[in-house]
């Protein structure tokens, strides 16, 4: 089973959070894409853009942060976190 914890930051409170699973066959990007999409929705938020930093910071720790300029449509919080729990 695949887990990521998604975490919306603000004022350094975790103000909301949520637990993705994924146990589809398939490889480690697309169950992240997966994660990340149903915490997005769980959130009511777009999908964020993935910039180099965070693709770095996510390759190496296994956890990132998208702040508000990640985000199309403007955003009430200081940042999301999403961070891999379980992989399988």
């Amino acid at each position: 089973m695949f887990r990521m914890w998604g975490k919306i930051i603000r004022s350094g409170r975790i103000e909301r959070d949520f637990t993705a699973c994924d146990d589809r066959m398939v490889n480690r990007t697309k169950k992240v894409f997966g994660c990340l999409e149903q915490i997005c929705r769980e959130f009511d938020l777009d999908m964020p853009q993935w910039m180099n930093g965070n693709i770095a910071e996510f390759g190496a720790m296994g956890k990132t942060r998208f702040s508000p300029n990640s985000f199309m449509d403007s955003v009430d919080f200081d940042f999301l976190e999403i961070q891999v729990v379980e992989e399988d």
